[in-house]
């Protein structure tokens, strides 16, 4: 989301990175993005961007919190190994459909399948031991007070052997130098873009085969997001993860995705490849700005 713009005495606030010409207020892009919602994609044309089988689906997911439903009839198909983004207005439902992946919020009808298996009722810990699927949240979650080793090794909590974690915390330190010449470091005391490599490396801890990240560029300087956006490529295309996120930088997050999903008042209204969401006008305008 674009910083506020002031003009004519008023502070605008909006998408995108051109000018005051460009800049559409937040209130502006939700209202023009209803359009969007006219003709919904299918599940084959959603099938049609993975390759086979689809390896996480949902199926129909309404959901929310308490009582309040948020996401309506949503569908999602995305292939081992592919990267997904969700864009859409502020409150569209983006980041509860995570939420929803994993078992925070209160679903009441749909499904999400893991290779096929339903595991819509299961919790957070089970979703991540027993179906691959890690969350990394977009806050700061870094233990500040603890070393960067003891929070990878809390990223190992549901293993049964301590040896287990601290094994699979030696493979994240030779993977990742720079968090292995910091390892008996407050994590307090690391950059923005050390802590995000720390919360993405803490993830791994327990080999998942889905990631499902929230918001990765927030709060970092440019070349720390540069930075995170290559570990998480160099995380698909070597490693074969399936990466799910929502990402308010909606250029950087198509650019680096396969597949891209423009979610509006939480339901879906446009789905296609990245680099084709980055071509089409109405994308453009709204969320790219111009």
């Amino acid at each position: 989301m674009a910083e506020p713009t002031k003009q004519s005495g008023k502070t605008i606030s909006g998408y995108g990175l051109g000018g005051v010409d460009t800049v559409m207020s937040v209130d502006d892009v939700a209202r023009e993005a209803e359009g969007l919602s006219a003709d919904t994609p299918t599940l084959e044309q959603l099938s049609a961007l993975t390759p086979g089988d689809p390896y996480l689906s949902i199926d129909g997911l309404v959901a929310g919190y308490g009582k309040m439903e948020i996401i309506h009839e949503f569908d999602l198909r995305v292939g081992a190994g592919q990267s997904l983004c969700l864009i859409g207005p502020n409150g569209a439902g983006k980041s509860t459909i995570l939420h929803s992946i994993y078992g925070f919020t209160n679903i009441t009808d749909g499904a999400v399948s893991v290779e096929g298996r339903d595991v819509t009722s299961f919790n957070p810990n089970r979703k991540l031991k027993d179906a691959g699927i890690a969350y990394i949240l977009q806050d700061n979650s870094v233990f500040p007070d603890m070393t960067v080793e003891e929070n990878l090794l809390m990223g190992g909590f549901l293993m049964k052997e301590s040896a287990e974690a601290q094994a699979a915390t030696e493979r994240v330190f030779e993977k990742y130098d720079r968090l292995a010449q910091r390892r008996n470091q407050r994590a307090g005391v690391l950059s923005g873009g050390e802590r995000r490599l720390l919360e993405i490396s803490r993830a791994l801890v327990m080999n998942p085969k889905v990631l499902l990240v929230d918001e990765p560029s927030i709060g970092l300087e440019p070349r720390f997001i540069d930075m995170v956006f290559e570990i998480l490529e160099d995380l698909q295309k070597s490693e074969g993860k399936t990466i799910i996120m929502v990402e308010q930088n909606a250029k950087k997050g198509l650019e680096f995705s396969d597949i891209g999903y423009v979610l509006v008042s939480g339901r879906l209204a446009l789905a296609g490849k990245g680099d084709e969401l980055l071509d089409n006008p109405d994308v453009g305008r709204l969320f790219l700005g111009g």
